[in-house]
């Protein structure tokens, strides 16, 4: 009998027989977030689990607070099984109020607080959200006033909770736990409690559309998921994380969030990349762990501070590329990673041979994870050394997007793999099988870490009045990766707009900042392939071939002025 008290419509759950066998054999947990927490509350105790500037919380306390937050948003109305629209950054706040969702079973979607009418209307469409959590002190953007407005024009949203600041238009969130006697709250969250194959959270797809996927995710699968990778970097209990981007992320949940529930493991949290304090919060509490999956690599190897700094309790720095430069540059062991939030993280500990650590994304650390390398647009398999497209199956594969027919009939081979349109190459090592990211099919770019759908915005950007056709590629960026540039077709009688006037434009039009082209580029015409198709690779080596004349002419001039 499958352990799902609360089935939600739209969902497809894990095969019947895959699912009991991935639970008998202990690749599944059978057991909740909320039955974690209190097992690993009752073994640590006083031990701190939560560490920021503003307050930090032990064991013991992240146990209760989230308990009683957990029965005062049942009481409030909010069901197991419910869904809710999460704006809130990297805080305690955060954390207590994700782990409260998932121990009274409503289910979080993991959106960000810099998304704006465009994605919270989608999303709230999509999912049936019947609560919004925001946090009222993020940035200079009024997130409680934007929910209200959200709120007035989709009734289904109820229920409003108001983290740190002013909570006159909703719930407080810090008075809804004072109000919840403990006691009361252990029996009501018990009577309500979720089941280990539920849905755990709502997290998104970073894909190639103006519409997100919502990829659901349930409580057995996600900790076995995050375990095999701890077990994977050989992550011990002593070990203590630093995080300073979104938590609300796929990644932070599986690399940090959940270790800390499951393992009793710490986590210093920053609600910022700030390098000078992240390197200072390293030195005061002795953290073991550092993550950067976006522009903090590239911020580090740019800091000439870095000597002032102990670093001496860092065993590994895990990073998206670039590994073996962050390495020379800190002198501590760093690897590379890949995750995907369909359900696939590849590593490499601080134990491995440097070739894996910096030439390769690493390994699977789940055993039951079968991975493939087809030829694109086939389901024929490359050999080892060959670029393929990364597909994978095993026992945290997504078994489908949530209420998306025709994105899963795309999306799967006719065996049930994934096709995620990463480009990889298999790296044999020992007769072990290692794997290298290449590039991507979709199109898409990738700003430290934060997806951009090229669709999406060009439809926006097309809408303005002086363009007649846009088409956005990923230009290099030092910092982030890659960042967005939009080429342009101007209508007759009119300039391309700059910049910044684009960028008021399309936050006019709801999109969110970080998705806004940071540059702009006039053509004629777009280059196209012999077929007659746009051809994007074209543009993407027209942005590269600018930037480094650009970079060679700075370079000159600086020369000539000694």
């Amino acid at each position: 009998m499958q352990n799902i008290r609360y089935p939600i419509e739209g969902v497809i759950y894990h095969e019947r027989a895959r699912a009991r066998a991935w639970l008998d054999n202990g690749t599944w947990q059978q057991r909740t977030v909320g039955q974690l927490l209190h097992a690993t509350a009752r073994r640590c105790g006083e031990r701190q689990a939560i560490i920021t500037e503003q307050g930090s919380v032990t064991f013991v306390q992240l146990d209760e607070q989230t308990e009683r937050l957990a029965a005062a948003l049942l009481k409030l109305g909010l069901k197991p099984g419910d869904r809710a629209i999460f704006q809130m950054g990297t805080t305690l706040e955060t954390v207590i109020a994700l782990l409260a969702c998932y121990k009274a079973g409503i289910v979080p979607v993991c959106s960000l607080p810099q998304h704006r009418e465009l994605e919270i209307g989608q999303l709230v469409r999509q999912s049936g959200a019947r609560g919004y959590f925001v946090q009222a002190d993020f940035g200079t953007f009024d997130l409680v006033a934007f929910a209200q407005r959200m709120m007035s024009d989709h009734a289904g949203l109820t229920q409003l909770v108001v983290a740190r600041g002013d909570s006159s238009a909703g719930n407080d969130m810090r008075a809804l736990i004072e109000g919840m006697p403990f006691a009361r709250a252990q029996t009501i969250v018990a009577e309500n409690a979720p089941g280990c194959e539920d849905v755990l959270a709502f997290q998104l797809s970073g894909g190639t559309t103006g519409i997100p996927k919502i990829i659901p995710r349930f409580h057995a699968e996600y900790i076995a998921h995050s375990l095999a990778c701890a077990k994977n970097y050989q992550l011990g209990e002593d070990d203590r994380f630093i995080w300073a981007l979104p938590l609300l992320h796929n990644a932070a949940q599986v690399y940090v969030l959940m270790p800390v529930i499951a393992m009793g493991v710490s986590a210093v949290l920053m609600p910022r990349v700030d390098v000078p304090l992240m390197l200072t919060l390293i030195e005061r509490y002795r953290v073991t762990r550092a993550i950067s999956i976006g522009p903090i690599a590239p911020q580090l190897m740019a800091y000439s501070e870095l000597a002032q700094h102990d670093l001496s309790s860092l065993r590994l720095f895990i990073t998206m590329s670039a590994a073996e430069r962050l390495e020379e540059h800190l002198r501590i062991p760093c690897s590379n990673l890949f995750g995907i939030t369909e359900g696939l993280l590849l590593g490499s500990p601080a134990s491995a041979a440097p070739y894996i650590r910096h030439k390769t994304q690493g390994r699977s650390g789940c055993a039951d994870d079968e991975i493939r390398l087809l030829a694109p647009g086939t389901e024929v398999q490359v050999e080892a050394g060959q670029m393929g497209e990364l597909c994978f199956r095993g026992p945290a594969t997504i078994p489908g997007f949530f209420d998306a027919q025709e994105a899963n009939a795309q999306a799967y081979t006719s065996e049930g793999f994934y096709r995620t349109g990463d480009m990889m190459i298999e790296r044999i090592v020992d007769g072990q099988s290692y794997y290298s990211f290449e590039g991507r099919l979709r199109d898409n770019i990738n700003r430290g870490g934060e997806k951009i759908g090229c669709e999406e915005v060009e439809a926006l950007v097309s809408a303005h009045h002086a363009i007649s056709e846009a088409r956005l590629v990923a230009m290099p960026d030092p910092i982030y990766g890659e960042k967005g540039c939009v080429f342009v077709t101007v209508r007759p009688g009119y300039a391309a707009p700059t910049v910044h006037e684009l960028m008021l434009f399309l936050v006019e039009k709801g999109l969110a900042k970080y998705k806004c082209p940071e540059r702009v580029e006039v053509v004629e015409a777009f280059p196209v392939t012999k077929v007659g198709k746009l051809d994007k690779m074209m543009l993407r080596r027209m942005i590269a071939d600018l930037l480094n004349r650009e970079a060679r002419q700075g370079t000159e001039e600086n020369n000539d002025k000694y």
